[in-house]
């Protein structure tokens, strides 16, 4: 009875050893299991971190080269390297990432990676496709309609900056005294507002890429910091870090939100991209007023050998390139440049001597390349307008005197209002434009 006794608690004991045992072997197993998948996924990082990636300009979006086998066959050799040459690049740097062949070029597409390579088949003579694209040139459209010369065109207007509340942190205002604030993003919307319904009378359909003074993008300053450590080199302070993250917001976030507006809803036959120019002013409480005014107009080109080296906006080119936007805008924009340039009086602004940021289009005083992100991310002929310095003592003038009917002297001598003599000046040169090229 004793023995029975003693038997039933080393049974139990039995029991509950083996059950340790099993749940420790089972710890153990789950434990090992468990550095296998961390060592899985080390290695992995390990890999990705390895692969080549690729260098994008801020807030970049990866490029989808092979978007552009739609343009196979779409561009002689000669096209592409006279355009390529003559309105795109600034020096010979572009070899680095672009070989030539009898029939093809090869494109880097990571210039990280020798091995990523987009091949372009040039189209011979007999063979070229037509190239894709969504804008019409003035010979797509429908006959040419006297009383309306614009009838059939969507025009994009994109009155530069933002302007209202945000204008200051733009560093694109200053105010003297009690005079009004001279606000480029303010004075850009006012043009177009005036703009819009001018362009729509000669039977445009016109759309406002922003028609108010609040910014299209969602982000923010305080949503782009951690974007902004990556830019600022240390030791970073917190006024450096809110100066880039500010930067990001209006000069970067907000023209790809402009541009995805443009490109996915608006997709316009082209965009008027509407500035006033300036040269340092200063502080802007008291700012230094100067003597020169001047005008000219930018088109997309003149990629210097730092940006080609930015595997989007390589892409962006190339794209550029067989979209054949240039040659549009260079023919717009000299006819936009000659009316401006005569209703204005303004001289053309000077660009240094061989330039390595900008190119001259066709010897045309006014008519300036540069790679700009709007003139580069949207996908039509662009026309970015330069005028007048905002900080020269004949605008600030006129700017004080407002937005008037008539002729009233001002800054010396009979004007329109500034907004109005803007205005006038493009609506002029697109009727001029379209009408002769419809006609032919």
């Amino acid at each position: 009875m004793q023995n029975s006794q003693m038997e039933k608690p080393r049974h139990k004991y039995r029991i509950e050893l083996l059950a340790l045992l099993i749940c420790l072997a089972l710890m153990a197993a789950w434990s090992l299991m468990q550095q296998a998948s961390e060592n899985k996924k080390i290695e992995r990082a390990k890999v990705e971190n390895n692969k080549p990636r690729f260098y994008l300009s801020p807030l970049g979006v990866p490029p989808r080269w092979q978007q552009l086998d739609d343009y196979q066959h779409t561009i002689t050799k000669e096209q592409f390297l006279h355009d390529l040459t003559s309105y795109f690049t600034v020096s010979d740097a572009w070899q680095r990432y672009i070989k030539v062949g009898d029939n093809y070029a090869d494109i880097s597409m990571m210039a990280n990676d020798t091995t990523a390579i987009f091949r372009l088949n040039f189209a011979d003579d007999s063979e070229q496709k037509k190239s894709v694209r969504s804008w019409r040139r003035p010979s797509e459209l429908e006959k040419l309609n006297e009383q309306q010369p614009l009838a059939g065109l969507h025009i994009a207007i994109d009155a530069g900056h933002i302007g209202g509340e945000w204008a200051q942190m733009e560093e694109r205002w200053y105010k003297i005294g009690d005079g009004k604030p001279v606000t480029e993003g303010d004075m850009t919307l006012y043009v177009a507002r005036i703009l819009k319904p001018a362009l729509e009378g000669q039977g445009a359909q016109v759309t406002l890429v922003r028609a108010t003074t609040d910014p299209i993008t969602k982000q923010r300053p305080n949503t782009l910091l951690e974007q902004a450590k990556l830019m600022v080199p240390a030791p970073q302070t917190a006024f450096q870090l809110n100066k880039a993250a500010e930067g990001l917001f209006y000069r970067t976030s907000e023209i790809r939100a402009r541009a995805d507006f443009v490109n996915q809803i608006i997709k316009p036959d082209v965009v008027l991209c509407l500035h006033f120019n300036a040269v340092a002013w200063g502080d802007p409480a008291q700012p230094s007023l100067v003597d020169e005014n001047h005008f000219h107009i930018l088109l997309n080109g003149a990629y210097t050998d730092d940006e080609l080296a930015y595997d989007d906006q390589r892409f962006s080119m190339i794209e550029k390139i067989l979209q054949g936007t240039i040659h549009e805008e260079a023919a717009l924009g000299a006819t936009m440049a000659d009316v401006f340039a005569e209703e204005t009086q303004l001289p053309p602004y000077p660009y240094e001597e061989n330039s390595t940021r900008a190119r001259n289009v066709n010897q045309h005083p006014y008519l300036w390349a540069r790679n700009l992100l709007a003139n580069r991310l949207y996908h039509c002929p662009v026309i970015f307008f330069e005028p007048y310095v905002m900080n020269s003592h004949e605008v600030y003038d006129r700017v004080q005197a407002g937005d008037y009917q008539g002729l009233p002297v001002v800054a010396g001598k009979p004007r329109k209002s500034l907004y109005r003599e803007y205005a006038d000046a493009v609506v002029d040169g697109m009727i001029k434009y379209y009408r002769e090229e419809r006609a032919k």
